[in-house]
């Protein structure tokens, strides 16, 4: 049973494919200027959540992880805004390297999701719904999500609806 309030829903995944149908959930959710900041240890599935947000979303070519090309743009066919993909991983020094390509843009043109987003924590929005995965075994991962401004309020209790009926 996933643990509930305003503000943080905590559940369990139990499977790659499972991630990405929640990716997918929340992608179907999301509208422009929606910040998703993804978190967790490498093959928690970050990128596959992000796979399944793009699904979600009508994106209809291949999602992979932008580790080194930093970003990634999906143009979804349907009249959604456009998917940006960030990573910022194998940034140095990633708060002054992600201000000199210009998060900013990206931020108000769009939906972003960016994975390792704890690296640029200090220079994102206050508004963002920040997901936080955890290895639990083999296929299992722990998924938190956190809600932070009205917004990603309102996108988290869509979610819920929609994943969990409550």
């Amino acid at each position: 049973m996933p643990v509930l309030d305003q503000d943080t829903l905590d559940f369990i995944s139990h499977s790659p494919a499972q991630t990405r149908r929640v990716g997918a959930r929340l992608g179907a959710l999301v509208r422009s200027g929606d910040l998703i900041c993804l978190e967790g240890e490498l093959g928690t599935g970050k990128t596959r959540l992000a796979q399944g947000i793009g699904l979600g979303m009508g994106v209809v070519e291949p999602i992979t992880s932008p580790t080194f090309t930093l970003i990634s743009e999906y143009h979804p066919p349907r009249p959604v805004p456009t998917l940006f993909h960030i990573d910022v991983y194998r940034l140095d020094d990633p708060v002054h390297e992600a201000m000199a390509f210009g998060l900013d843009d990206y931020l108000d043109d769009g939906v972003c999701v960016i994975e390792w987003a704890e690296r640029i924590k200090p220079i994102l929005p206050a508004e963002r719904l920040w997901i936080t995965l955890r290895h639990l075994d083999a296929n299992k991962r722990g998924i938190m999500m956190q809600a932070n401004g009205p917004r990603s309020q309102e996108l988290l209790a869509a979610f819920r609806q929609s994943a969990f009926g409550v």
